[in-house]
């Protein structure tokens, strides 16, 4: 029978249950176990599509379209699970197939209520992942212990044991023990209080992970044993980890996790084997280059707004055995102060995607700073989009030319919205979503990258390159060598006379793992690494 885990949080929120709940399912699939991985988010929007970076974070893809929460990049990179649109549920979605089953009269007359029906939804969401042949089905539950939008869902994973047998479940809850300096010493009150939250509800933990600053001594693990209701070998410590994320997994196997879910799930399995993964991060910690990259960005300020391609970056850094240092900067500001004092010196600038018109134009004057002196640049979604305006304006010679996102009145709409989005009026899950085939141009710098000559990449947008001008950009050096099938989408555009210019209207970041980079990313830092070396032979 599959056994579920249900990773739960306390304290305070981004203690990082995304990040423990991947390496959780990377530690089981080193053992031998088929494992699934899902997310459960309690606000009430249906997915993260329409939502600001500023409240969530980037918006994760997955190759069918679905528009999902973030955390699911972790689950992908650290995990080789499948996922789909039932990894990600939302209260939304929870409740508008609850609703849609009133209307159609499926509840029999009955009063629709948060328990069961609501309950039941989330329940059903959960077993669908519980599929013949799966191991362990992960599921964590986003917000905090004591939230009120979470009761439902906490609700819903104390039934659950009951309908599949306790001993097919475990509950492990992320918490947080301060350290006060003032006092001189770690508190575990607060892990105390958010366990007994959970106590309250019917929830009793079976293992504690611990988020530190310090390292727990053994009186302080048997002083949160004791007041949680655990055995001491289940309170673990997790510290913060200063070096890498991609730490965490071999933190958890060495303070004995491993063994322990295989042991109260009662599970046949082997020890894990991270060997690659211990390899992986020897050669994160021994450099041999060091490189810095500009991401020139809307959202810079913001870290999660980008995670997913500040961790591929990272991942074609460890490829390269170059250290990549990456500086976010704020396109508006390259408006104001100009591209030579905030640019000069760097070895790539990349721009990544976005939606709206605020620092376009700094975009642009990046774009232009790259192309004109020679620095490896790669450009995703926006970022292609840009790139075209700027070569339509500056080398063209087109004045005004734009995207008719940001000036419907533009003499030359470069860059315009897809035939299928022009009659759409919804804006959640209707942009050009998911996994669709790109054919690369023999002999181009993509192709090269790729090793093939044919691709599939996850995109989100709704405008693209205006064919009418595709000839003339052409022409000029500007070379459209990816497209989709049938030639009608320009995918991918590269600069003939240029050590290394790409940009490509989807999003490559999302197909990235530390242990295997994405080929583009893998690329560009290594024309990073190339024009570094370059630059100091000319010193």
């Amino acid at each position: 029978m599959t056994r579920h885990i249900f990773v739960t949080g306390g304290v305070v929120s981004s203690l990082g249950k995304g990040l423990t709940s991947a390496s959780i399912g990377l530690i089981l699939e080193r053992a031998g176990l088929s494992v699934r991985m899902q997310k459960l988010d309690p606000y009430i929007n249906v997915d993260p599509g329409t939502m600001s970076p500023y409240q969530h974070g980037e918006v994760y893809v997955l190759d069918d379209g679905s528009e999902t929460d973030l955390d699911l990049g972790h689950y992908e990179r650290f995990t080789h699970s499948p996922l789909t649109r039932d990894s990600n549920y939302t209260t939304g979605q929870i409740y508008l197939s609850v609703i849609n089953k009133e209307r159609r009269g499926e509840f029999l007359g009955k009063t629709v209520q948060v328990i069961p029906h609501i309950t039941d939804e989330i329940k059903s969401a959960i077993r669908k992942l519980a599929t013949p042949g799966v191991d362990v089905v992960i599921t964590e539950i986003g917000g905090t212990v004591g939230d009120i939008e979470s009761q439902p869902f906490l609700e819903a994973i104390r039934q659950f044991s009951l309908d599949i047998g306790k001993e097919n479940c475990l509950y492990i809850h992320l918490t947080l023990v301060p350290y006060l300096k003032a006092a001189g010493e770690l508190k575990t009150k607060p892990t105390q209080h958010s366990v007994g939250l959970l106590r309250q509800i019917g929830i009793q933990p079976d293992v504690l992970i611990c988020r530190t600053e310090r390292s727990l001594s053994h009186a302080d693990r048997q002083k949160i044993a004791l007041f949680c209701n655990v055995p001491i070998e289940a309170v673990i410590e997790e510290k913060d980890k200063d070096f890498s994320i991609y730490e965490v997994p071999l933190s958890l196997v060495e303070h004995g996790l491993d063994e322990l879910i295989l042991s109260k799930l009662a599970l046949d399995a082997s020890s894990p084997n991270l060997d690659d993964w211990r390899q992986m991060l020897h050669r994160l910690r021994n450099p041999a280059h060091e490189i810095s990259i500009a991401v020139v960005g809307k959202y810079a300020e913001h870290r999660d707004a980008y995670k997913s391609i500040y961790e591929a970056l990272d991942h074609a850094g460890m490829h390269h055995s170059a250290q990549v240092r990456v500086n976010r900067i704020q396109a508006e500001s390259v408006e104001q102060e100009g591209p030579e004092r905030l640019l000069s010196g760097y070895d790539g600038i990349l721009v990544p995607g976005g939606f709206g018109e605020r620092g376009i134009e700094g975009k642009i004057e990046a774009i232009r700073f790259a192309r004109e002196r020679g620095i490896p640049f790669f450009g995703i979604c926006l970022g292609m989009q840009c790139a075209v305006i700027e070569f339509a304006r500056n080398v063209a010679g087109l004045a005004g030319a734009h995207s008719t996102e940001f000036n419907k009145d533009t003499p030359h709409p470069v860059i315009c919205l897809l035939d299928e989005q022009k009659k759409i009026t919804d804006k959640g899950g209707t942009m050009r979503l998911g996994a669709h085939p790109c054919m690369l141009k023999t002999g181009s710098l993509a192709a090269s990258c790729y090793g093939g000559d044919s691709v599939y990449e996850r995109h989100r947008h709704r405008y693209e390159l205006n064919n009418v001008y595709r000839k003339q950009f052409e022409s000029l050096g500007l070379l459209v060598t990816g497209t989709s099938p049938d030639g009608a989408l320009a995918e991918i555009i590269e600069l003939a006379e240029h050590p290394w210019f790409l940009a490509v209207q989807y999003h490559p970041e999302f197909k990235s793992k530390p242990t295997s980079p994405h080929r583009l990313f893998a690329g560009f830092v290594g024309a990073a690494v190339e024009h570094r070396s370059l630059r100091g032979e000319r010193v």
